[in-house]
């Protein structure tokens, strides 16, 4: 009898550090559970496009090369009219405005009514497209401060109207981005066009179009 109430003994033992591990378990999964609670649901990752000699990223770290890419998507949809300027310039706006910001909807909402009242929209057909050899190049992206950047683009302006061209001319865009990571739904990107930079766009002399060393340099504040 005493052989079998050790037995029994034994048997009681084994179920209590069965018991323990059991809770020392379930305290680890709730501890899981309250990491993976607690873990944010979207990530937003800028990608260089060039990795051949790798990268190291932070999360909403945002390349200049991602940048340049931003900025000149978006300011190249806003001045695409395909058919008619009256109706297009207006489209663009409203389908583009997750990407840009309160103020510089605004003041492109007044350009295109300034337009309107001229007559410079009726019929017109307008799109840019980059200069050859003015692609990117870091030396594009200038950054003022964390999360503003000013990007030059180097664009030819085509404008047509009833299909005779009115305007074809090259301009140097400094359009500002800052970063406006408030609604991903609509703009996972997490930037936003603010505008022009400086003295604003220019037009390109055929010295400047040969050589891409006329780039200027933008002034930064002290703390950036």
């Amino acid at each position: 009898m005493r052989r079998y109430r050790l037995e029994i003994d034994n048997v009681r033992v084994h179920l209590r550090s069965l018991w323990v591990v059991i809770g020392m378990q379930g305290l680890v999964i709730l501890a899981l559970w309250f990491g993976w609670s607690q873990a944010p649901r979207h990530l937003r990752i800028h990608i260089p496009p060039d990795l051949r000699s790798g990268a190291v990223l932070g999360m909403e770290e945002v390349s200049a090369a991602n940048v340049y890419a931003f900025a000149f998507y978006i300011f190249q949809q806003f001045n695409r009219w395909p058919d008619d300027g009256a109706t297009d310039y207006g489209k663009a706006i409203f389908r583009i405005s997750p990407y840009l910001t309160p103020r510089y909807r605004n003041d492109l909402i007044a350009d295109m009514e300034l337009k309107a009242r001229r007559g410079e929209l009726a019929y017109r057909v307008r799109g840019v497209q980059q200069v050859p050899g003015h692609g990117y190049e870091e030396r594009r992206v200038d950054m003022l401060s964390p999360g503003v950047w000013v990007v030059w683009l180097d664009l030819e302006l085509l404008e047509s109207v009833k299909g005779m061209t009115v305007k074809r001319t090259t301009i140097r865009y400094p359009v500002r981005v800052v970063r406006l990571a408030v609604d991903p739904e609509t703009n996972p990107w997490g930037l936003a066009l603010d505008g022009y930079e400086g003295e604003g766009p220019r037009r390109l002399g055929d010295a400047e179009l040969a050589s891409q060393d006329a780039l200027p340099v933008t002034r930064r504040p002290p703390d950036a």
